[in-house]
């Protein structure tokens, strides 16, 4: 077969392959790129040397047997036909529920994960969306400081384990969504600057130099991290991508590297029949990002929503640190903005960046389904000092509350795993690096990052301490118990309601009608004849909804419809959904 690898300052590339050595040409049709072949089927283990020095992985590697810094193995996809025909499932419409595969089970591997597909199925959801599987240095970790951005974790079972879960979430009709991280690549097991400038001291990140998309030699690294993300398109049929933290993509250009991954995206959907997407992970509140190309947008199909996060937790939790401190002065008021108008800072002051931030979306141009919400994500538990959910400290009320506010309001609504059941196990910060100075240095850092807010050093965890990971690990016995069974309940029936009703799939943000009283901690919006009330405040409220008839269609505590002069009284910490024609 034929080996090729970019290396474009290189004066001699060198293939290693099952033992034997071989000198590389260059290619005289692609500046900058070797050429060589050699006998090897799949599995094979081979390895490039520049200029003599030690032999790395394959920056394209499909499978890292090893780890990050052994050898890389070749892989045949077509060794290992799909079961299951699949005509895939778009975004609007979806219920995504965001899982890591290292914690999802004990087992903590793609066939592990598979086992218990089924229940999600029973959930009603439509869509897993995977945290990052690429290699990275030990066995458990979060994924972000994955590299071989080309290939599958090993521990978790490697490329044909989740060529197998993906054919089994689609036999049971869910879409797959892989996260993917651009922006940076892991500390530790990262080889590509021996091979090229894949980073440019142009710009900084929090990691370090940025991924070079915009200085010499760029036009090869962007190529790099479209043919990564078609793969895992094409190759295994998954059905769309989150992007992890696209404001760290560092790009000057005229046509700016989203752009160019959604039209080379909506190329490949074309080209196979199957609807693709792309989900942003964005903190700038620029709408342009998830406008239509021929808008004068980047043509991102949708992006993660944290106003709608942020709101949504300090009306539940009255917390006020941090980002949340703008959303904590009046948090129905915020709610119901984000519920309106998208974002809650569209141009407004943040007093956490101590600038003005944002800018308006026009909801006659962007669809409602084109932000994503939700109450827990990964980032929101873990980036807490103990990993603490919402049900740590919540009643089984007031999580109720936050689930009919995200399955019924206008945005895609995403699960994080655990919280359908109010999950008792925390979901914590772990790492398994290898090097001992990186080891400590991420302790040290934990540590001291949370010293700065009151923190005791004992009392957070300790990333490398296995028993991190262990408690992190969902309970699989949880959901037979109670409160776990109520809440879970819960979840399904307005999972079911957003599947039965059309209203709570429009995409009409501008139809959102919304009503709150902050002092007596109520809320209430209509979406076409579909009325939903949540009661975050201890007493009953008093909630005027009109006198049109109206019908129970959900309620956490039994209610009765409003009365005569158009009153609901909602008991404390609970909520319903109506049927208002």
């Amino acid at each position: 077969m034929q080996f090729e690898v970019w290396a474009p300052q290189a004066g001699r590339v060198t293939l290693h392959c099952e033992g034997a050595t071989r000198a590389m040409g260059r290619d005289p049709a692609r500046a900058g790129w070797w050429t060589g072949e050699a006998e090897a089927g799949d599995g094979a283990r081979y390895g490039y040397a520049v200029d003599d020095g030690p032999v790395r992985p394959d920056p394209r590697s499909r499978r890292q047997p090893d780890g990050p810094d052994g050898l890389s193995a070749v892989v045949d996809h077509g060794r290992r036909p799909w079961r299951t025909e699949w005509s895939g499932r778009p975004l609007q419409g979806a219920v995504l529920y965001e899982l890591h595969v290292g914690t999802f089970t004990p087992g903590g591997t793609l066939d592990a994960a598979a086992e218990r597909l089924g229940h999600l199925v029973e959930l009603g959801v439509t869509h897993l969306e995977l945290m990052p599987l690429c290699p990275f240095p030990g066995r458990h970790g979060w994924g972000y400081e994955g590299v071989s951005l080309w290939a599958v974790h090993e521990p978790y079972g490697g490329p044909a384990a989740l060529r197998r879960f993906v054919d089994r979430a689609h036999e049971l009709g869910l879409g797959v969504v892989l996260d993917v991280v651009h922006n940076h690549l892991g500390p530790s097991g990262n080889h590509l600057p021996e091979f090229g400038p894949y980073f440019t001291d142009t710009h900084h990140t929090p990691w370090g130099a940025a991924v070079n998309l915009d200085a010499p030699g760029s036009d090869e690294v962007r190529a790099f991290l479209l043919g990564s993300a078609l793969a895992w398109l094409r190759d295994y049929r998954i059905d769309g991508l989150r992007l992890d933290a696209v404001h760290a993509l560092a790009d000057t250009r005229a046509c700016h590297f989203l752009e160019e991954l959604s039209t080379a995206v909506d190329a490949l959907a074309a080209e196979t029949g199957r609807p693709l997407f792309l989900v942003a992970e964005s903190d700038l509140n620029d709408p342009r990002i998830i406008t239509a190309r021929a808008d004068g947008g980047l043509g991102v199909t949708a992006q993660w929503n944290d106003d709608f996060h942020h709101a949504l937790h300090t009306a539940l939790t009255g917390e006020a640190q941090g980002y949340y401190a703008d959303f904590a002065r009046a948090p129905l008021e915020a709610l119901a903005k984000t519920l309106t108008g998208g974002y809650f800072h569209d141009g407004t002051y943040s007093s956490f960046r101590d600038r003005h931030h944002g800018r308006p979306l026009d909801r006659a141009r962007v669809a409602a389904h084109r932000l994503l919400g939700y109450s827990q994500t990964h980032d929101q538990v873990g980036n807490r000092a103990q990993g603490d959910r919402l049900s740590a400290t919540l009643s089984p009320g007031l999580l109720a509350c936050a689930a009919t506010v995200t399955l019924t309001g206008p945005f895609t609504p995403m699960l994080f795993m655990g919280e359908e059941w109010a999950a008792g196990t925390p979901w914590q910060f772990f790492t398994d690096h290898t090097d001992p100075e990186l080891a400590e240095a991420v302790r040290r850092g934990r540590r001291r990052e949370f010293a700065a807010h009151g923190w005791a050093e004992e009392d957070v965890p300790d990333p490398q301490d296995p028993a991190t990971r262990d408690r992190s690990c969902l309970d699989w016995s949880e959901p037979g118990q109670e409160p776990h069974a109520r809440v879970l309940d819960w979840y399904r029936r307005l999972v079911a309601l957003r599947h039965e009703q059309p209203d709570l799939t429009d995409p009409d943000l501008a139809d959102m009608k919304v009503a709150h009283d902050e002092e007596a901690r109520w809320l209430a919006f209509r979406r076409g004849d579909v009325c939903v009330a949540v009661n975050l405040g201890k007493e009953v409220a008093g909630i005027p909804l009109g006198t049109r008839p109206a019908r129970v269609l959900a309620a956490f505590e039994p209610v009765d419809t409003p009365d005569e002069e158009g009153v609901l009284r909602l008991p404390g910490e609970s909520c319903v959904v109506l049927e208002q024609p």
